[in-house]
């Protein structure tokens, strides 16, 4: 069916069938631009439909009228598309054969690029592996290096909120309402591995994830950061601080300038990170309760084009010689050019966590201070997981009427007394913080098992307590995702909390604040504390924690601190 899309003065073919290896047939929109071609070609691949008017047609309509046939494909298993839909797992030969079906069509010039957000992201990546001749560039925005850490699990934790959310959503062959569900019941379930039942749904690829807790071989074959060799293409990679893929996104772009398949691809990775949410890259000024100012809000699409029009138009442009990175300052709310990550001028500095035995809520006499402990007595919290600590804000996805994402005031979670708190006292000149964020917690517990979470967090003169970045860290995963080792009760470790990267500016009169606790729910699932498989486990046991600061046990906080 040929229908003319007028609003943009296109030409629009729907439902065009593309058969792949195994004889499936995956179902596309094209959109030709008026005139004579060939022309490049710009891919988007999607499990959302492909014919979302903001995700798909908005950006459809851009690339066509500049010049680009642009399809859009729904993946195997979805909307129009035949087959059935496995996560993930079929998108680097679905990618690669699309892509040469493509390159073979009289109205493509042999260039072909893709483009992209979150899962339609991660198919860019997939497809690139296969090295298909036509596929010249593409531009992932929000994706990550390895679906085990994100989106699936982090630091050994299970990332239920959007566990639970998306698979619900994408539990049929068109979008399902998941707003019909009450969703505290929901996260509340247990076992974890029965959690679709609770809604009457089988999903089987849920239950491969709750098959695979450890980065194993099924994770492993999908991870992007294990075939940055295969990758021989310039990226332009687009994220947000507030991002659940941000560590990933810059794991890519080092990973790719370091171990790339080709020279062109080693020397031309480019990454724009902003203050932004998962959906709203570009888009928005703010990050949950937080106005970043006009300057926040850039026109990705345009940048994309001239990326486009480079290396698949061969344009003399200045995609070519634009910085590496696109750094959005918070704090200063201004955007910076920088050439490698993390940039070379870091100082990592440690600021640890000091107390009389008093740090629990922000109403007690935690400190943080760039000074080492001698001899302190130790910190004490009890977890219990059935009162876990809400989730406030955070590198969250994807729906924030139901788990708030962005940056959120703690104090109502720091009025805890499961949640300790060490703050600085007020800087009297600011302090820039790019790169990553690393806690070093030595603690023990009482139990086999059980998690320990971090959070920094910068605190206003009026006393606002924003979320800045946090993390968790499984104590069975202490070591590595790939094996679990339990605990030996009351033993002090050595935790490793990676809270991801960051970058904002600590103003005069602010305060540096770290919180730790052993839950953030329901971002994160509850740990059980019992040391049993926790994905099959309905036991709930309460778990004593003690934190140790001290000469030997220096618990702290690693801050890339950039020079003024």
């Amino acid at each position: 069916m040929v229908q003319v899309f007028k609003p943009a003065n296109l030409r629009v073919e729907y439902d065009v069938k593309t058969e792949m290896r195994d004889d499936v047939s995956l179902s596309s929109d094209i959109y030709f631009p008026i005139g004579t071609g060939p022309w490049p070609v710009i891919l988007i691949r999607t499990p959302y439909n492909n014919q979302m008017p903001e995700l798909i047609i908005e950006s459809a309509t851009y690339f066509a009228q500049n010049g680009y046939v642009v399809i859009s494909q729904d993946v195997r298993g979805r909307f129009d598309s035949d087959g059935i839909f496995e996560p993930w797992v079929n998108e680097f030969n679905d990618g690669y054969d699309t892509i040469e079906w493509i390159g073979k069509q009289p109205w493509c010039n042999g260039n072909v690029g893709m483009h992209g957000p979150s899962y339609v992201g991660n198919v860019q990546w997939q497809a690139a592996a296969m090295n298909s001749k036509y596929l010249k560039a593409i531009v992932p925005r929000v994706i990550g290096d390895n679906l085990h850490e994100a989106p699936h699990y982090q630091g050994g934790a299970l990332q239920l909120g959007w566990t639970a959310t998306w698979s619900f959503r994408m539990g049929g062959r068109t979008a399902q309402d998941i707003d019909i569900y009450d969703w505290t019941q929901v996260f509340h379930t247990l076992p974890l591995q029965d959690l679709p039942k609770t809604a009457g749904k089988s999903l089987n690829f849920y239950d491969d994830w709750m098959k695979h807790p450890n980065y194993d071989e099924y994770w492993k074959k999908l991870a992007i950061k294990e075939r940055y060799s295969d990758i021989k293409i310039p990226i332009l990679q687009i994220g947000g601080w507030y991002d659940f893929f941000t560590a990933g996104t810059l794991n890519n772009f080092v990973g790719m300038k370091e171990n790339g398949g080709s020279e062109l691809a080693r020397k031309y990775q480019r990454a724009i990170i902003g203050p932004w949410t998962h959906s709203f890259v570009g888009k928005l000024t703010y990050a949950g309760n937080t106005d970043y100012s006009s300057t926040a809000s850039i026109d990705l699409l345009e940048i994309e084009l001239a990326w486009f029009d480079h290396w698949l138009k061969e344009a003399q442009n200045k995609a070519e010689l634009e910085a590496p990175l696109k750094l959005f300052i918070m704090g200063s709310n201004k955007w910076r050019d920088e050439y490698e990550w993390p940039l070379k001028r870091t100082n990592f500095t440690s600021w640890y966590f000091h107390s009389s035995g008093n740090a629990n809520s922000a109403a007690g006499f935690g400190t943080l201070s760039k000074e080492k402990p001698d001899k302190e007595t130790p910190d004490y919290f009890t977890y219990n997981p059935m009162f876990p600590v809400p989730t406030k804000g955070g590198c969250n996805c994807c729906d924030p009427h139901i788990i708030p994402w962005g940056s959120y005031d703690q104090r109502e979670v720091e009025a805890r007394s499961d949640v300790l708190v060490y703050t600085s006292d007020k800087l009297d000149k600011p302090m820039e913080v790019t790169g990553p964020i690393t806690v070093k917690l030595f603690a023990s517990t009482d139990c086999l098992d059980t998690d320990f979470t971090a959070k920094l967090v910068d605190v206003y003169p009026d006393g606002r307590a924003l979320n800045l970045c946090d993390g968790i860290i499984r104590a069975r995963y202490r070591n590595s995702t790939v094996k679990q080792e339990l605990l030996e009760p009351n033993k002090i470790y050595e935790f490793t909390i990676d809270l991801w990267p960051t970058s904002n500016v600590f103003k005069p009169g602010h305060k540096i604040r770290v919180d730790i606790s052993s839950s953030n729910f329901p971002r994160f699932d509850r740990n059980t504390n019992t040391g049993n498989n926790i994905n099959s486990d309905s036991d709930l046991k309460t778990a004593n924690q003690t934190v140790y600061h001290e000469t030997g046990l220096l618990s702290q906080i690693i801050l890339p601190t950039i020079p003024n």
